[in-house]
């Protein structure tokens, strides 16, 4: 991650109440997810407080802020503190590797993607949570975020940019859903999950590293 550590560092209880100030967008993510999620022992890179974690049945995350961790762990997951581009954690370890917003904040995405095909088993699946740069909550997020105290070091990427560098890397089975058709302050109840993706502004972006 850029600078970004320190932020979430000293505002990791802010963080994790934004989840509880907007439950319903946190349930349509959830839901969007859970579309992907296979059976097996599962990663979460960039764990946070362990809000995707937790509900998703995933146990092990990767957490460089310590602030956050200490929150994740009190929701039962087992965190190591490390960073997306150096995985602490042998070859073929994982049967999925789950990537939520965290990719907004990596130094160096290309990498991180290569780490977690390493730690994924063959036949092992990514699936990685976005919000879509070219969506309309994408550009909302981009024109705000210099005011935002967590958005303000974030660079978004496209639901496109993940998928091509997905094929680069030898993934397969690449499967798309997407959620949030709304501005998120005016979201009232869950939103629906459809397949794809050039609508919603959270896209879930799924595949399988081949044999």
């Amino acid at each position: 991650m850029i600078d970004s550590i320190e932020v979430f560092e000293k505002h990791a209880k802010q963080y994790d109440e934004w989840f509880e100030k907007n439950k319903f967008v946190y349930e349509s993510e959830i839901l969007a997810l859970k579309e992907f999620i296979p059976e097996g022992k599962g990663l979460e890179v960039g764990v946070g407080t362990g809000r995707f974690a937790a509900p998703l049945g995933i146990r092990i995350g990767v957490e460089p802020a310590r602030a956050m961790a200490e929150i994740a762990r009190k929701r039962g997951i087992e965190v190591y503190e490390g960073r997306a581009e150096d995985l602490p954690f042998g070859d073929s370890s994982f049967d999925f590797v789950l990537i939520v917003v965290t990719i907004c904040f990596v130094q160096d995405p290309v990498q991180a993607l290569k780490e977690a095909r390493r730690v994924l088993r063959p036949g092992g699946r990514i699936i990685i949570g976005i919000i879509d740069k070219e969506s309309f909550l994408g550009k909302l997020y981009e024109k705000k975020k210099e005011k935002s105290v967590f958005y303000s070091k974030a660079k978004f990427y496209s639901a496109g940019e993940l998928i091509n560098w997905l094929k680069e890397l030898g993934f397969g089975d690449i499967r798309t859903c997407q959620t949030i058709f709304r501005d998120p302050r005016e979201i009232d109840s869950v939103e629906p999950v459809k397949g794809g993706h050039g609508e919603g502004g959270f896209v879930v972006i799924a595949a399988q590293k081949n044999r």
